[in-house]
């Protein structure tokens, strides 16, 4: 399939995609409080590629990828590029092309980091540090992302949290 923008943009025709993931950046986002209102949205910086050590990462996986899709027998169903990407562009064109077209994977993890030092925000039980029966059961408490979909281990962190709770009031 020919998959843009999350299949929000469709092209008409065959084709295929293919994508470079970052599975583990050095780049870290941000999520902070607008506003005193809790009924205002957090704000939410994600702050894609600034790290540097990203780029070069990406850039190289591209042209791996590249070369990949210009190799036979994939080569000759190659019929047309829908962004503009050749085998002859230098690292300053895929660097533009890359920082344009990045985006997330939906695996945001971190935010609300579990640990004993002072960035963690839960405890090992998973309960919010400072405060009393507030619990957070979701990726946002791995302190870095896993090697794959954050979907299992969300589900056995929420499976731990319902453990917990059972014992503590049992």
């Amino acid at each position: 399939a020919l998959v843009d923008d999350h299949l929000r943009k469709l092209h008409l025709g065959y084709g295929y995609s293919c994508h470079v993931c970052l599975l583990r950046p050095y780049s870290r986002g941000e999520v902070f409080l607008k506003s005193p209102n809790p009924m205002d949205s957090p704000g939410i910086n994600p702050r894609f590629l600034s790290d540097d050590r990203d780029l070069t990462t990406l850039i190289k996986g591209a042209k791996i990828t590249q070369k990949i899709l210009e190799a036979p027998p994939i080569n000759h169903y190659n019929k047309k590029e829908i962004f503009g990407v050749t085998s002859g562009i230098n690292d300053s064109q895929w660097e533009q092309h890359i920082r344009s077209r990045a985006d997330t994977i939906y695996h945001p993890v971190g935010t609300c980091k579990m640990g004993n030092d002072e960035l963690a925000v839960v405890d090992n039980k998973l309960k919010i540090k400072g405060l009393k029966n507030i619990r957070v059961a979701d990726a946002s408490i791995m302190p870095k992302i896993t090697s794959g979909n954050t979907n299992a281990p969300t589900i056995m962190i929420a499976e731990k949290c319902s453990s917990l709770i059972i014992e503590e009031y049992s």
